[in-house]
């Protein structure tokens, strides 16, 4: 999984863990079995990669699997 991970670095990528943690962020590096996140926002997160479940690559909009958004009403 390291290996495949380290190939998306630079990407940004949506990553659902074990326990229902979902994360969006782009891939800095992965090293010691840790994946290494930026998020929108500048901030960096910390993923162990043995509790990763799904991974995909992130799509530019912000919809989320399982979310639709109201219609605007006004």
């Amino acid at each position: 999984m390291e290996d495949f991970l380290s190939r998306l670095i630079g990407r940004k990528l949506d990553v659902y863990c074990a326990g229902g943690s979902s994360l969006r962020g782009e891939v800095l590096k992965v090293e010691m079995g840790v994946l290494h996140l930026r998020d929108a926002d500048g901030k960096n997160c910390y993923i162990a990669v043995d509790k990763i479940v799904v991974v995909w690559e992130a799509r530019d909009d912000e919809h989320r699997a399982g979310f639709v958004p109201a219609p605007n009403t006004k």
